[in-house]
């Protein structure tokens, strides 16, 4: 993707981007913006990212024998094409590997479950919108999701038979109790210009999901994350080795967290921005084997997440915390920029490392080449002070211990 800052030297681009600011915020869902949120701020804006490559059939004559149809030839992908009042899941339900079902614009009551390798739903942007309805009796629905993409796992939660390649895009999802994508056991899924809002835990949930893409979707005032990419929402245990996980280009705003990576490795997080959040991005992690870390996060536009959130049984109050690593291992963060944070949690700050719940320290992280403005009660702090961890030119005015900036 098209880095956030483009200069050859990372603290040069950081700095020319806050006296330019010659970008713009990936421009979601362009058919018609979602209206902007309460909590979001004016905040430096960045380019966006290429969407991803998502294959589209060349649709040139009728399919006979499936009159809501199309597809160029024999062997090649249908385009389902579902209407308000029609059902979508009946349209999923009917797709082959690579087929694509497209919704028109409008209103689509109840929660669609995607179990089919290779299938693409997509809407025509903020648009098509999925809602709840309570006459929905369906696993989905009766787990108060809007949107599931669901493998088959074990009784322990490993990953038996994954739902490889599904595509999601260009539509929303809101309303729903829980979340409003829910992803687990899926390889290759890519979420792409979706704007998932108002829903009741996260905007988009992936769990124990290998190659996922999810970029220039749009999740706000959702109550729990944005966007959130763990093992298991529910169950401790090892990270999971996310074998390249991509997370870019997203904006979130009026969450109680941005983004939040939980137990997982080998993942990317870069271009996103998260701003009037209680807290913009979390890395977290506990004493679990193999531990969490050994990922990126990189080139984010990180500011003023100053809701106040209040403490649940995982994590203390949060307020004012920018870039957050709790009990994590090897884990970078560089060239972002972070300002305007302010609160009384005790993660408060521009980027914190902090003791997880169990008091697991962070481990071997490398904070480089940061830019920290007005973050309060300190730019960039250290609360473990030990094992490795390491800090080098980042541009700030305060850290704790001193010497960091």
């Amino acid at each position: 993707m098209t880095p956030l800052f483009t200069s050859t030297r990372p603290r040069t681009r950081l700095a020319a981007a806050l006296l330019a600011s010659a970008a713009t915020v990936p421009t979601l869902l362009a058919a018609a913006p979602v209206p902007a949120s309460p909590f979001a701020v004016a905040s430096p804006t960045f380019p966006t990212a290429p969407a991803p490559t998502v294959a589209r059939p060349n649709l040139t004559r009728p399919d006979a024998a499936r009159p809501n149809a199309t597809r160029p030839n024999a062997a090649g992908p249908n385009v389902h094409r579902v209407q308000p009042g029609a059902s979508v899941q009946a349209a999923v339900d009917a797709a082959r590997p690579g087929d694509v079902v497209e919704l028109a614009a409008g209103n689509y009551p109840g929660s669609v479950t995607i179990a089919t390798d290779g299938v693409t739903l997509r809407g025509q942007g903020n648009r098509s919108v999925l809602v709840p309805d309570p006459a929905d009796h369906s696993a989905c629905a009766a787990a108060g999701n809007g949107l599931c993409v669901t493998g088959v796992a074990d009784d322990r939660g490993m990953p038996v038979r994954p739902v490889s390649g599904a595509v999601v895009e260009s539509l929303a999802v809101t309303g729903f109790a829980k979340n409003g994508i829910a992803a687990a056991v899926t390889d290759k899924l890519t979420v792409h210009q979706v704007a998932s809002h108002d829903n009741g835990l996260q905007g988009i949930s992936v769990e124990m999901s290998t190659r996922t893409v999810l970029t220039e979707n749009e999740a706000r005032d959702n109550g729990q994350a944005g966007i959130f990419v763990a093992n298991w929402f529910d169950r401790k245990g090892g990270a999971l080795e996310t074998r390249g996980t991509q997370v870019s280009a997203n904006r979130l705003t009026g969450n109680r967290i941005g983004l939040q990576l939980r137990r997982v490795r080998d993942l990317t997080a870069t271009g996103n921005l998260a701003s009037g959040n209680c807290g913009g991005i979390f890395v977290v992690g506990d004493d679990g084997v193999p531990r969490a870390g050994s990922l990126s996060v990189t080139n984010n536009v990180v500011r003023a997440n100053n809701r106040y959130c209040e403490p649940n049984p995982r994590l203390d109050s949060v307020q004012g915390t920018g870039i957050l690593l709790t009990g994590t291992e090897d884990v970078v963060v560089s060239e972002n920029l972070v300002t305007d944070h302010s609160g009384t949690s005790p993660m408060s700050g521009g980027i914190v490392l902090y003791p997880s719940v169990v008091g697991a320290p962070n481990a071997r992280a490398v904070v480089t080449d940061n830019i920290l403005l007005d973050n309060l009660p300190v730019d960039l702090a250290d609360l473990d002070q030990r094992n490795g961890s390491s800090f080098m030119t980042n541009s700030c005015r305060t850290s704790q211990p001193a010497g960091h900036c």
